[in-house]
């Protein structure tokens, strides 16, 4: 088993990029959410919604991004684990994917959505799980729990 990683950038106690990655999750769930809405029901406001959702969704991707990698690289000892190149390069695919979700979505209206923003979002929410879980697991084995000091 490889070194543990101990967390760099942290806020009393607790790593930043662990409190961040909420926020993108939230958003590309609601997209995805709001994009069937209006697949549904073809009402401009979910197009927006789901603009405004992707486009805060990645910001703060890129955001906790940034954080994710100074503790992963910086906070680690020796050999960094593999999950954590599978995640790091997880996390790099869904970036991409969401950027350029953002920019189908800026089309109008219809093809806004239907069918390539809608399949990039389901695109999204899969790879989401599979890097949420491989985040999950690599915290849970591979970051010492208690004083991080």
């Amino acid at each position: 088993m490889s070194a543990p990683i101990i967390p760099r950038a942290t806020l009393g106690g607790i790593p930043i990029h662990a409190m961040l990655v909420p926020f993108p999750i939230v958003c590309f769930v609601g997209a995805l959410l709001t994009d069937i809405a209006y697949a549904k029901t073809a009402h401009m406001q979910w197009t927006n919604f789901s603009a405004w959702l992707l486009a805060f969704g990645t910001l703060f991707a890129g955001i906790a991004a940034i954080f994710g990698l100074i503790d992963f690289l910086l906070g680690s000892r020796g050999d960094r684990p593999t999950i954590g190149w599978i995640h790091l390069g997880g996390n790099l695919t869904l970036f991409v994917v969401a950027l350029f979700n953002d920019f189908v979505h800026t089309r109008d209206a219809w093809t806004s959505v239907v069918p390539t923003g809608l399949i990039l979002s389901v695109i999204s929410i899969l790879i989401l799980i599979v890097t949420g879980h491989l985040g999950h697991r690599l915290s849970f084995y591979h970051v010492p729990r208690g004083d991080t000091r």
